[in-house]
């Protein structure tokens, strides 16, 4: 009697041990935050397109910086430029009088690439030269830790 009392308080004292010993399971981690749906993504990028237009007409070179992707490419009359030399090249002043950007389309390519086409016509100068009056634009844009940013400019003048 007196070794099955004792063989139970040993056995307590392990199945005790091992019981607390063992780490809890492990909390399901918490849900990820919902995607954009392609609607609330095609607002964005147009109207982040917007934005940067007028941040040429108003020369605000820091929302290009963050807007730009890091590995952006941009396309234009003088060749392609990445975006320390988009960067250099928005400092060549220009004068925006007016811009206005029509038939805006935005297709995605996948969930977190899309192309947004459009036609712009403006009446600028940068660097005394005038800009063509009408262009067709292609912006593609990269969606990044959550944020949509430019990756690619590119303008064709109108004929």
């Amino acid at each position: 009697m007196k070794v099955r009392v004792v063989l139970a308080i040993v056995l307590t004292f392990v199945f005790t041990s091992i019981a607390r010993s063992q780490e809890p399971a492990a909390s399901p981690s918490p849900a990820p935050k919902p995607a954009m749906s392609r609607a609330q993504s095609q607002k964005v990028i147009i109207a982040t397109e917007k934005k940067l237009w007028e941040a040429w007409k108003n020369k605000n070179i820091k929302l290009f910086k963050a807007t730009l992707s890091a590995d952006s490419v941009m396309i234009g009359d003088t060749g392609v430029a990445n975006k320390t030399e988009a960067l250099k090249a928005l400092e060549v002043p220009c004068e925006v009088k007016s811009y206005e950007l029509s038939d805006l389309k935005v297709t995605f390519l996948n969930s977190s690439a899309a192309l947004l086409t459009y036609k712009s016509t403006q009446d600028a100068t940068c660097g005394g030269t005038q800009v063509p009056a009408t262009v067709w634009s292609s912006s593609a844009y990269v969606l990044r830790g959550g944020k949509w940013l430019a990756a690619s400019h590119q303008e064709t003048p109108a004929k």
